[in-house]
C-alpha cells in the first residue's frame, strides 16, 4: 500500500498591493500602529518608527478600485499629514492609485485638492517622501510631485493622462512605461529623485531618506582622522575630465543617497553623513558636459539647496566649473530664468554652507556655486585652483586679440602663454581671490575633510523659514 503524505498547510498569500503589508514593511518591525481602520476608503494611515525615529505614513489601497481616491480616503491622508505636522515628524506616502474616484465626481476632486493643500501646509516644515510603487495617475500624480523626495519602484508610473486619452487627443501611441515610467521621470523629466530595481529597495531607500532627515546628528570628528589625499582622485592633467562621485564618497562617512543621478548629471546632489552629521553635497561633475552648469542642472541644484535649507541640513559645495553651457538651446530653455533660481536659493539659505574649489571656478558659475558674495560660510580652495572670469588663455585671446594676430606665427604661442601668465598674476588665480577675501584659505587636500567639518561645526546653525516648492 502506498502512503501519501499530507500536504503541508498553506499560508494565505498576502496581496502584494495590500496597504497594511506595505506600511509594515516600511516601518521598523513591530512598531506600526494604524491611525485608521481598514475600510473601503482606498487609503490607510499608520505611525511607527524608522531606524528608531518616529514617523507617519499613509498608503493608497490598490486592492480597492485600483487605489482611486475618494472623500474618505483623502481625509485619511490629510489627517496623516496633519498628524505629522503636529508632531513634527516626517511623513511618507506610498502611492498606487488611479486618481480621483469617478463615481464621486467633483466631491472626489475637492477632496484630492484638500490633500494637496495639506502637503503645501507641511512643505518645508516636516520632510515629505513619496514612494511610487504602481500607477499614480490623474490627481494622484501631483501628490508625489508636491513632496520633497520621490522614489519610484520598477512598476511605478506617474502621468496626468493615461495612454488611451493621449492617443485619442494627440494621436500619439505610447504605453504607460514610456509615458510615465522610471526612465521617463528618472532621466528626462526629473520628477523622480531615486529609481530602484525592486519594491523592497524603494521602501528601504525611503527609510534611508527619513533617517537622514529625521535623525541628523551632530558633528563628531574622529580623534584620529585618517589622512587621505583627495587630490589623488583627480587626474594629473588639469584639463582632463573625471567623475566627481568618488570624491563625494570619500568625503562622506559612508554611502550617501544620491538624488537625480541620471537627470542633469553634470551636477551631483547627495545626502549623506559627514563626521556623523547629515549634510547635503553639491558638486560639479566634469565627466558630464565638462562640469558646466546648464538650465536643468541649475534648477536641480536650486531645489536641493532649498530642501536642505528648509530642514536645517548644512551644505558642502564642491566646485570645478568652467562656466555656464553656451548655446541657443540653453537660452531658449531658460538658462537665465532657471540659473537665477540657484542664485536665489544660495543667497536665501541660512544653513551653514562651505565651498571648496578643487580646480577652477569661472564666470557666472563661480557666483552661482555658493560664492562669498552669496553668503557662503567659508570658501576654501586647493593649491593651484583658479578663480576668474574665465581661463587666463581664453581671456588673453579676447583682450589681446590684435596683438596676438600681429605676432609672427612661430612666436604666437609663446606670446600667448606669456600674456596668460601676466593676466593670471594681475586679474585671477587663487592668490588674488585670497587678497580680496573671496577665498578664505588654501587647504591641502589631505586636510580637506577636517577643515570642512570644523567650518561647518563652528557656524551658527539655522533653518530656512520657507516651503519647498517643486522648482
Amino acid at each position: 500500500m502506498t502512503t501519501v503524505s499530507a500536504a503541508p498547510p498553506t499560508t494565505p498569500t498576502v496581496d502584494p498591493r495590500d496597504p497594511e503589508d506595505r506600511l509594515a514593511r516600511f516601518f521598523d518591525p513591530g512598531s506600526m500602529q494604524l491611525l485608521t481602520a481598514r475600510d473601503t476608503s482606498g487609503a490607510l494611515a499608520a505611525q511607527g518608527t524608522v531606524a528608531g525615529s518616529p514617523a507617519v505614513a499613509y498608503c493608497t489601497d490598490a486592492t480597492i478600485m485600483g487605489g482611486a481616491m475618494g472623500l474618505d480616503g483623502c481625509r485619511h491622508i490629510v489627517d496623516a499629514i496633519d498628524t505629522a505636522l503636529r508632531e513634527r515628524v516626517p511623513v511618507v506616502g506610498i502611492w498606487h492609485s488611479g486618481g480621483a474616484r469617478l463615481a464621486e465626481g467633483v466631491t472626489a476632486l475637492h477632496a484630492v485638492g484638500e490633500v494637496f493643500a495639506a502637503m503645501v501646509r507641511a512643505s518645508g516644515r516636516v520632510p515629505q517622501v513619496s514612494v511610487v510603487l504602481g500607477p499614480a495617475a490623474g490627481g494622484a500624480a501631483y501628490g508625489p510631485a508636491l513632496t520633497d523626495l520621490v522614489i519610484m519602484g520598477p512598476a511605478g508610473r506617474v502621468f496626468v493622462t493615461g495612454p488611451d486619452v493621449v492617443r485619442s487627443v494627440t494621436g500619439e501611441v505610447v504605453d504607460q512605461e514610456q509615458l510615465g515610467g522610471p526612465d521617463t521621470h528618472g532621466r528626462r523629466s526629473g520628477v523622480v529623485h531615486v529609481v530602484t530595481d525592486t519594491e523592497a529597495e524603494a521602501l528601504e531607500t525611503a527609510r534611508q531618506a527619513v533617517d537622514l532627515l529625521a535623525a541628523q546628528g551632530t558633528f563628531a570628528p574622529a580623534a584620529e582622522e585618517p589622512t587621505v589625499d583627495l587630490m589623488a582622485l583627480l587626474p594629473e592633467q588639469r584639463n582632463r575630465a573625471y567623475d566627481v562621485k568618488p570624491l563625494v564618497a570619500s568625503l562622506l562617512d559612508g554611502p550617501g543617497l544620491e538624488l537625480h543621478p541620471r537627470f542633469a548629471p553634470n551636477v551631483v546632489t547627495t545626502l549623506g553623513r559627514l563626521a556623523g552629521r547629515t549634510v547635503g553635497v553639491i558638486a560639479n561633475n566634469p565627466l558630464r558636459l565638462g562640469g558646466c552648469l546648464d538650465s536643468a542642472s541649475a534648477e536641480k541644484a536650486a531645489r536641493f539647496v532649498r530642501m536642505c535649507d528648509a530642514f536645517g541640513v548644512p551644505l558642502v559645495v564642491l566646485v570645478d566649473v568652467p562656466g555656464y553651457l553656451p548655446g541657443v538651446g540653453q537660452e531658449w530653455d531658460g538658462v537665465v530664468r532657471r540659473g537665477a533660481k540657484l542664485l536665489h536659493a544660495f543667497a536665501e539659505a541660512v544653513v551653514p554652507r562651505v565651498t571648496l574649489v578643487t580646480r577652477k571656478s569661472y564666470g557666472g558659475a563661480y557666483i552661482a556655486m555658493n560664492a562669498r558674495s552669496l553668503g557662503a560660510t567659508a570658501v576654501f580652495a586647493w593649491p593651484g585652483a583658479e578663480v576668474a572670469v574665465m581661463g587666463a588663455k581664453a581671456a588673453v585671446g579676447i583682450l589681446h586679440r590684435k596683438k596676438l594676430a600681429a605676432a609672427p606665427p612661430g612666436e604666437r604661442e609663446a606670446l600667448h602663454a606669456q600674456l596668460a601668465a601676466e593676466h593670471e598674476r594681475i586679474a585671477g588665480g587663487v592668490n588674488r581671490a585670497r587678497e580680496i577675501g573671496v577665498v578664505d584659505e588654501v587647504v591641502e587636500p589631505t586636510q580637506t575633510k577636517r577643515r570642512l567639518v570644523a567650518a561647518l561645526a563652528e557656524a551658527p546653525s539655522g533653518r530656512g523659514a520657507h516651503g519647498n516648492i517643486p522648482l
